[in-house]
């Protein structure tokens, strides 16, 4: 399986937080998400593929966990892999940790499917696409 790799860095700012004073969980959603687009980047899948080929990825399953909180001002790391890729959808994990710390903070696994825009309807990863997730998800180069 693929190593997990870097996909965003950033800070938690007093606006990410909700009367607890803790990020809230609307903000682990959209940091998760930035760190969706880096990973999905490795495979080929961003902006110019999506605009160019009339293609488009969606959210259809997403479960996080919750381990420690993060307080203004605390550091995190999103950590990011592809676990398993099918004909039209791909299964992918993100960890975010607090800077410098080992164990994972939150957890999100995810189901991606690839699907025509216009249609809105899942369609199979163009070959290239497909080795490239294939590889990413076996962890060989």
């Amino acid at each position: 399986m693929m190593d997990w790799i870097e996909t965003n860095k950033g800070v938690v700012f007093p606006w990410h937080c909700d009367f607890n004073n803790h990020m809230n969980v609307m903000h682990y959603v959209g940091k998760f998400d930035e760190a969706t687009w880096h990973l999905f980047a490795q495979a080929g899948i961003n902006r110019s593929y999506m605009t160019q080929t009339g293609i488009g990825m969606v959210a259809v399953d997403q479960h996080i966990q919750y381990f420690q909180e993060f307080l203004p001002g605390d550091l995190i790391v999103v950590r990011s892999r592809f676990r398993e890729v099918k004909n039209s959808s791909i299964h992918f994990a993100h960890r975010m940790y607090h800077f410098g710390q080992a164990e994972a903070a939150a957890e999100c696994r995810l189901v991606g499917v690839h699907i025509d825009a216009e249609s809105r309807k899942s369609i199979p990863f163009p070959e290239h696409i497909r080795k490239k997730l294939e590889q990413l998800t076996s962890g060989k180069k």
